[in-house]
C-alpha cells in the first residue's frame, strides 16, 4: 500500500516536471531584462528663426525718411525798411505790381482776395472797426499769397516814391484832405500831394470822414477792379 502511494507521488512529480519543461522558449525571451533602458528618439534640432531685421530691405529706413513731406516755406511781408508802406498798401499795391512778374495772382487767389478785401472795406467804411479785426483780415489776405509772391513783393521794396509813381501813372489826384492834420503827424510843411502820399503810406485815414485819403482809396478801388477782372 505504501509502495503504491510512493509510485503515485513519483508519477505526479514527473508529470509536473514535464509540464514545466514544455513551455515555449520565446516566452522567457520576450520579457525585457531588468536593466534594459528604453530607447528614446533624439530630438530634431529646429532651424533658427529668421531675423526680421536681416530680411528687411536695406533701404527701408532711408525710403521712409525720403518719403516725408517737407513743411511748406513761410515768408512774411517785410515792412522793416526806410519808407516802407503800410501792410495794407503793400498788399494792395503789391498785388497789382505782381502783374508785371511771373507771380501774378491767379483766378482762384483772386476770388478769395476779393472776398477778404470787400469784407475789409465794409468793416472800415464806418471808421469804427477794431484794430484787431482789421489786422486779422489783413493777415488772412497775406496768407493767401504764395511764398514766392510775398518774396517778390518784398524785393520790390515799395515805398512812398513807389506810391507816387503809381498815382502819376494812373492819373490819381492826391490833394484830398488838404489842410487836415497839418503839423500833427499829417505832414505839416508838405504840399498837398506829398502829405496825402505820406498819410496813405502810413495808413492814416481822413479825420473828417473816417475814410481813407484820396490815394489810398484810389489804390483800393483799382485793386478791387483788378481782382474782379481776373475772375
Amino acid at each position: 500500500m505504501k509502495r503504491s502511494i510512493s509510485l503515485f507521488a513519483l508519477l505526479s512529480l514527473a508529470l509536473l516536471l514535464a509540464a514545466c519543461g514544455g513551455s515555449p522558449a520565446q516566452t522567457v525571451a520576450a520579457i525585457p531584462a531588468a536593466d534594459a533602458q528604453p530607447v528614446v528618439a533624439e530630438p530634431v534640432e529646429s532651424a533658427p528663426e529668421a531675423d526680421v531685421a536681416d530680411t528687411a530691405p536695406a533701404d527701408t529706413v532711408e525710403s521712409a525718411s525720403e518719403e516725408g513731406v517737407a513743411p511748406a516755406e513761410v515768408v512774411a511781408l517785410n515792412m522793416d525798411y526806410e519808407g516802407a508802406l503800410s501792410q495794407k498798401l503793400l498788399l494792395s499795391l503789391g498785388t497789382m505790381e505782381l502783374v508785371n512778374t511771373e507771380y501774378a495772382v491767379n483766378a482762384e487767389q483772386g476770388q478769395l482776395m476779393l472776398f477778404y478785401w470787400q469784407a475789409l472795406n465794409n468793416m472800415t467804411a464806418s471808421g469804427n472797426s477794431a484794430t484787431e479785426e482789421v489786422a486779422a483780415i489783413l493777415l488772412q489776405i497775406e496768407e493767401t499769397f504764395t511764398a514766392e509772391q510775398i518774396s517778390a513783393i518784398n524785393e520790390m521794396r515799395l515805398n512812398t516814391d513807389s506810391l507816387q509813381v503809381w498815382a502819376t501813372e494812373n492819373q490819381v489826384t492826391m490833394g484830398t484832405g488838404t489842410g487836415t492834420g497839418g503839423g500833427q503827424g499829417g505832414g505839416g510843411g508838405m504840399d498837398a500831394d506829398a502829405r496825402a502820399t505820406k498819410q496813405a503810406a502810413e495808413g492814416v485815414t481822413n479825420p473828417s470822414g473816417g475814410r481813407e485819403n484820396g490815394i489810398a482809396a484810389a489804390v483800393n478801388n483799382a485793386l478791387i477792379a483788378y481782382l474782379e477782372s481776373i475772375q
